[in-house]
């Protein structure tokens, strides 16, 4: 349904050292900052873009917002969360594992960006 994810940052060298992390845990390149500084990653015909607000002010989290990134396995997700942590990122919620959803069954884990984004890598799981 979407085809792209815009995140603010105020401090892109440090945006770039979590999400190079967590996003290459996917397969994804480093990113190389495009001509007005942003940083871009695509994954499975989807784009993220980490980049200062256009409108000069403070990038800050949205309360209550939640951006999930679809991975492969409950390994990659660990890796993923790890990754994330390692890289300046914070742990949040439950740790990493499986959760039962009306949807159907998961396994996630949550994360802060280092701007304070609420991050959630997840994948389906069977039966």
């Amino acid at each position: 349904m979407f085809r792209s994810v815009v995140l603010g940052s105020n401090d892109i060298d440090r945006s770039k050292t979590f999400y190079d992390a967590i996003m290459g845990t996917l397969g994804c390149p480093p990113a190389e900052p495009n001509f007005r500084g942003a940083l871009i990653y695509r994954h499975k015909g989807a784009g993220l873009m980490i980049t200062r607000p256009l409108d000069g002010n403070p990038a800050s989290a949205a309360n209550g917002n939640t951006v999930a990134i679809e991975l492969d396995s409950a390994e990659q997700v660990r890796a993923w969360h790890d990754a994330g942590s390692a890289a300046g990122g914070t742990s949040i919620e439950d740790p990493p594992g499986p959760r039962d959803y009306p949807s159907g069954r998961v396994f996630s884990a949550y994360l802060r960006d280092p701007d304070g984004h609420k991050l959630c890598g997840i994948c389906p799981l069977g039966g």
